[in-house]
């Protein structure tokens, strides 16, 4: 293989794909980086074998061919070249040589034959979703996925299609979050899990520009993100997820209305005092169009007084205030509707009108 590329492209591609490239492996391969060599395109792959990724960019190809590099070097070498223009050339012992004005390395290399492929998706079941509106959902979502590893299908999020919305659960026990995205073109019904970090990796993938796309295709074990130049194949969770629609119970017996960004300020600094003690909770007092936060720890003690529009009884409840910041944090609306039905049971935070977000959170009991 020797080829001629711009570095600030291959480093680029480089950071991509380090995402899928295992750190601690007994299969030395996957601690690399395929690179692939053909029809002036270079493309790099990394591989886990639960994620896949490849990124895509022009270059000026002289012989054709593949080789696998040790990724954490290959990467510092390429970030450190000092010209615009890297060679990269290869023998046929696997010996590298990459070069950039007077900066010269050589590296062994691996066969590229011995790098597992990325697995292949049937294109049949798509969904071509706008890459902000994705990676906004990603945000929304993903800090309410389960670390644990006790129920492993917690440790994803599910998305689903259906009614033509696209759907994002994640689910740790304590929370529930879900977001719903209106989808432009007609879609079959889907629902698959995927990990957390999965989304993790791709939401730092997705752009920020407003009018590009990705087109995910799903499989029977793999979903593949495809956003042109780079793709991510993932593997997909297997199990039973948690049926989202029966916890979101219509019915309540308190409901206020409050200024978002207030009660987050407010939760913030009651839970200055919350933390210092041993996980102690912040108590929401409702009564009548107040709102009074407390919380109580031997360092000190927080008291908080906010205006709400109330609708039913009052009631004072207690929560961990992180799930109260993390929730509030993901919204963007300047006010939340807040549904109560009892102390000891979740409340749920969603919109004024129209259900494209809602937050679950378990209480947590306290003594009188």
């Amino acid at each position: 293989m020797h080829i001629y590329c711009r570095q600030d492209l291959l480093l680029n591609s480089i950071n991509t794909v380090l995402k899928a490239c295992s750190t601690k492996t007994t299969m030395p391969i996957l601690e690399c980086i395929l690179l692939k060599a053909s029809n002036n395109k270079l493309t790099l792959v990394g591989n886990n074998l639960e994620l896949g990724i490849e990124s895509t960019i022009d270059a000026d190809v002289i012989n054709e061919g593949y080789i696998a590099l040790e990724s954490k070097i290959f990467s510092e070498i390429i970030r450190r070249m000092p010209g615009e223009v890297v060679e990269i050339s290869t023998d046929d012992n696997f010996m590298t040589s990459i070069i950039s004005e007077k900066s010269k390395f050589q590296i062994a290399g691996q066969s590229g034959k011995d790098f597992p492929a990325l697995p292949d998706v049937e294109k049949t079941n798509i969904c071509t979703v706008n890459q902000l509106a994705l990676k906004e959902m990603i945000r929304q979502t993903i800090f309410s996925v389960a670390q644990d590893e006790t129920r492993p299908i917690l440790t994803g999020e599910m998305l689903q299609i259906k009614n033509n919305n696209l759907n994002m659960v994640s689910v740790d026990g304590y929370r529930i979050s879900y977001r719903q995205l209106q989808l432009s073109n007609e879609n079959g019904e889907i629902e698959v899990v995927i990990p957390g970090r999965t989304l993790s990796e791709i939401n730092k993938i997705l752009t920020s520009e407003e009018n590009e796309d990705v087109t995910v295709y799903f499989g029977d074990k793999h979903v593949l993100f495809d956003l042109g130049d780079s793709k991510v194949v993932s593997r997909l969770l297997e199990g039973e997820f948690l049926k989202y629609e029966q916890v979101f119970s219509p019915d309540y017996e308190t409901k206020i209305l409050v200024d978002r960004k207030n009660f987050l300020m407010s939760i913030e600094r009651a839970a200055l005092i919350s933390r210092e003690g041993k996980k102690n909770p912040i108590r929401v007092e409702i009564n009548g169009e107040k709102m009074i936060i407390t919380s109580n720890a031997e360092l000190g003690t927080a008291r908080e007084e906010l205006d709400v529009i109330l609708e039913g009884k009052e009631i004072t409840i207690a929560f961990n205030p992180k799930y109260l910041i993390d929730a509030l944090k993901a919204i963007d609306d300047d006010n939340v509707c807040i549904h109560f039905i009892s102390s000891l049971t979740p409340c749920i935070i969603q919109p004024e009108e129209g259900e494209h977000y809602k937050y679950l959170i378990l209480p947590i009991r306290v003594n009188a």
